[in-house]
């Protein structure tokens, strides 16, 4: 199993790659809450995945590295919001990641004072929510707890917020939206939870991640059995999100991607991590045999030629790219801030340019 120094997260950047395979995209239809129509991902294989990665706490908390850098970077943006919540959702918590990090000190070394201290001080209370017992409460007993006001609640039905329309001044989720099967539909009962001008910030798995893995996989069994099987699970592409957004009823949205890309020392530990996540394949087309074990091995040797990058030490090693969705929308409020209309500006495009903006000398 992998243990923290097998696994190294680089700083975020795009890796232009030699080989990439077709991503399927996702398609969406809105009906009621509660009862998917179409389902994409097995809710129970989730959260038995879940339930067994969290029952070895050590390993659960070992390979939680992905999930705290993404909370850090998703409570980030809590910092350009300057109010107070006196009450926030954190909608699919898993390990209550995003609290963990709203208790650490602010992490912009120029502020200095009330503005240095933890962004937990402006929050009232947090209500930490997930489907996976074992998850939610693995941390409970941790200092972190002590610094914030926090409650946990264990959801029944992944797809339902049982919660009073206006009820939270606040919510964010980290990386568990991607496993949702009716997204436009928790997206609504998320902006109807929310009272008017407040913010949704949310981190989601999407596009291409695991892309290395994803092509190696195809490749490999193209080779050993002439076919490709559903390994991975689908993921919403960034082109969606906006989107899905505005049909939530979502105004003044903000989407962007970051890349996070970690080394493993071979194909076999980052599966095992994947695993100890509790992020192994939930995807109802999934091959309920697995993998055969002629196709992992060519798996490996086939990620190694394509990817693998040879270290100061010698050591060869394999990335893997998680592309992460952030996604900022607010609920829609008459006091809101609204953009101005087509053509009311009061600056000249070709002034601002200098000239540059006309064409042909014009």
């Amino acid at each position: 199993m992998n243990t923290p120094s097998r696994a190294f997260i680089r700083a975020p950047k795009l890796r232009a790659a030699c080989f990439r395979t077709i991503q399927p995209r996702r398609s969406y239809a809105v009906q009621s809450p509660g009862s998917p129509a179409i389902e994409v991902f097995d809710s129970r294989a989730k959260y038995l995945h879940k339930e067994r990665a969290a029952s070895n706490i050590e390993q659960s908390r070992n390979v939680d590295y992905l999930r705290d850098e993404v909370a850090a970077r998703l409570c980030d943006r809590l910092l350009d919001i300057n109010r107070h919540f006196p009450k926030a959702l954190d909608f699919g918590a898993n390990a209550c990641n995003i609290a963990r990090v709203l208790t650490r000190p602010n992490p912009d070394p120029d502020v200095k004072g009330a503005e240095a201290e933890p962004i937990a001080k402006r929050v009232g209370s947090i209500h930490c929510t997930d489907t996976s017992p074992a998850l939610l409460y693995r941390d409970q007993a941790d200092p972190f707890n002590k610094e914030i006001d926090i409650t946990r609640e264990v959801l029944k039905n992944p797809e339902y917020l049982p919660y009073e329309p206006e009820s939270f001044d606040l919510a964010m989720s980290s990386l568990s939206l991607h496993w949702i099967n009716d997204l436009p539909s928790v997206l609504a009962q998320i902006n109807t939870a929310l009272k008017p001008d407040a913010p949704f910030i949310a981190a989601m798995s999407g596009g291409d991640t695991l892309f290395e893995l994803r092509g190696s996989l195809q490749l490999a069994e193209q080779e050993r059995i002439g076919g490709i099987g559903t390994h991975i699970s689908p993921l919403a592409d960034v082109r969606d999100v906006g989107n899905l957004l505005t049909r939530a009823g979502f105004k003044l949205l903000t989407v962007d991607v970051d890349d996070i890309i970690v080394d493993y020392p071979n194909t076999f530990a980052l599966m095992a991590d994947l695993q100890s996540m509790g992020e192994a394949n939930a995807a109802l087309r999934r091959d309920a045999s697995g993998i055969r074990k002629d196709v992992l091995l060519a798996t490996e040797a086939i990620y190694r030629e394509l990817y693998g990058e040879q270290q100061e030490d010698g050591t060869i090693t394999i990335p893997a790219t998680f592309r992460t969705i952030y996604m900022i929308g607010w609920k829609e409020s008459p006091d809101q801030a609204k953009p101005l209309e087509r053509g009311t500006g009061e600056a000249n495009l070709s002034d601002v340019l200098g000239g540059g903006g006309k064409l042909g000398g014009r």
